[in-house]
């Protein structure tokens, strides 16, 4: 049991599991920024009116989810920028490099 608590103090497996938790809870927010906020304005602008994720294009029977995958796409993007940004901001990024 002694060697299990040392691999946790060692590896950083608490902070692991907090950024994990706090990950999905950013995923959510993210989610239903896009989702409640931007796909609206999106689908206006795409002439989408109403749920963009409903929006499709019907090729005989298929239909062509393409709404879907731009709010899927948009929810990527932002999700991308606050990563970025974050990792940026806090000076995380200069962290794994060399000095030298």
């Amino acid at each position: 049991m002694k060697g299990f608590i040392e691999f946790i103090r060692e590896q950083g497996v608490m902070g692991l599991a907090v950024g994990f938790i706090l990950g999905g809870a950013v995923s959510k927010v993210v989610s239903a920024l896009v989702t409640d906020i931007i796909n609206p304005f999106v689908g206006l602008a795409l002439g989408a009116v109403g749920n963009l994720k409903e929006a499709h294009w019907a090729v005989g029977s298929a239909k062509i989810l393409w709404g879907d995958f731009v709010s899927v796409t948009v929810d990527f993007i932002i999700i991308a920028a606050v990563v970025y940004f974050g990792v940026k901001g806090l000076g995380l990024d200069k962290l794994d490099k060399k000095k030298g």
